[in-house]
Formats: structure tokens, sequence, C-alpha cells
């Protein structure tokens, strides 16, 4: 279910707009990356070579836009 919503959300005029929950695990999710948290920010580095690093900050521009609920 989780996935289904981030796809419904998150993944809007991308290239995983319509992709399987596997598709989605697989290229977003299970892949190798730094994560580097500081008090303001978490910064993320992916490998040189991490074909969908174009789709994935265009994911998390899409997700930033949700308004917050309480």
């Amino acid at each position: 279910m989780l996935l289904n919503a981030y796809r419904v959300l998150g993944l809007k005029g991308t290239a995983f707009a319509r992709a399987q929950c596997g598709t989605i695990r697989l290229k977003l999710m299970k892949i190798g990356s730094l994560l580097r948290i500081s008090v303001r920010r978490v910064l993320v580095s992916y490998a040189s070579g991490y074909p969908w690093s174009g789709e994935f900050a265009r994911i998390h521009n899409n997700l930033r836009a949700l308004p917050l609920r309480n």
C-alpha cells in the first residue's frame, strides 16, 4: 500500500508513473547511496553510474510540493 501511495503521489509525471511496485522497489528503493545527516539537512549521494538520479530528484520535488497534513 505504501508503494502504491508513493506511485500515485510522488511518481506523477515521471518514467515510473505506471511502474509496478517491484520495479519501483528495485530501481528506486534498492540503491547504494551515501546518506550524510547534519543538523539542518539530509544529503543523499549516489554512485556516478546511477541511471535514475534525475528521476529521483524529480520525485523528491513532487513529494516536497505536497501539502502537509497534521
